[in-house]
């Protein structure tokens, strides 16, 4: 037998950016978190319109698609979605892909609540697994050595040369990506850590920056950050490890 379409409790939206206003503004969410779902169902829109959305410089200002809402119910769509996803994991961190498909999963659910559309085409599309945390494994003078040309910050990520010139990625969370911009100031290029002091000769790499009480250039300390024995804090601190997130200390 033919699937039985629900009754659409009200008119259906005339397009696809229209039953994201209003499933924004008749959901309940707390506005605290309309802008988030809103940047996530915009990204959507591409991948549901069998386009992949835009990263980088070409993100500002894009605007997804003009598309009918029932376009969602596309029997080939399904199979495009999940190319278009994978292809965004390869290139997004594996957070903002997930909380991407939690929204939009959650929108689809809420639309057809309202009887505006049959299926949901992210059925089959799992979430991605966390990329495993090699930042530890990175040397010291590898994450120094970043230049502000080198980060990604609408991705959370980091281009970083390693030993014999191969590209290796630094992935963030929220918490450093928060304290990015007071590191960066309103600089544009040049080295992301900056140093008062000058490198020691024939070191073959850049200098650390500057230590004041444990903090670098300025702000606040990195809980469990070594600094190089050659640029301690003035304080003598001998281990070189900032402690703490208050008043910076050197133990």
């Amino acid at each position: 037998m033919p699937h039985a379409r629900a009754v659409p409790l009200s008119a259906p939206p005339s397009s696809y950016i229209a039953a994201v206003e209003r499933y924004l503004t008749g959901a309940g969410l707390a506005k605290s978190s309309v802008r988030i779902y809103r940047i996530s169902l915009t990204t959507w829109g591409w991948m549901l319109a069998g386009e992949p959305p835009p990263t980088g410089p070409a993100r500002r200002g894009a605007k997804p698609p003009v598309f009918p809402l029932a376009a969602i119910d596309d029997p080939a769509l399904p199979k495009v979605l999940a190319e278009l996803a994978a292809a965004r994991a390869d290139e997004m961190d594996a957070d903002t892909v997930n909380r991407e498909l939690s929204i939009a999963r959650k929108a689809i659910g809420w639309w057809q609540r309202q009887g505006w559309i049959d299926g949901d085409p992210t059925i089959g599309i799992e979430r991605w697994p966390a990329p495993p945390d090699r930042t530890k494994a990175l040397a010291e003078n590898e994450v120094l050595s970043l230049d502000l040309e080198d980060l990604y910050p609408q991705d959370k990520r980091g281009r970083i040369t390693a030993k014999g010139g191969a590209t290796e990625w630094i992935h963030w969370q929220s918490g450093t990506a928060q304290l990015l911009p007071r590191l960066i100031a309103r600089r544009t290029r040049g080295p992301l850590f900056l140093t008062g002091r000058k490198a020691v000769a024939g070191n073959g790499s850049r200098s650390a920056p500057s230590v004041s009480a444990c903090g670098w250039a300025g702000v606040p300390p990195f809980p469990g950050v070594r600094v190089p024995a050659a640029r301690q804090a003035p304080c003598g601190n001998r281990k070189g490890v900032c402690r703490g997130s208050g008043p910076a200390r050197c133990d």
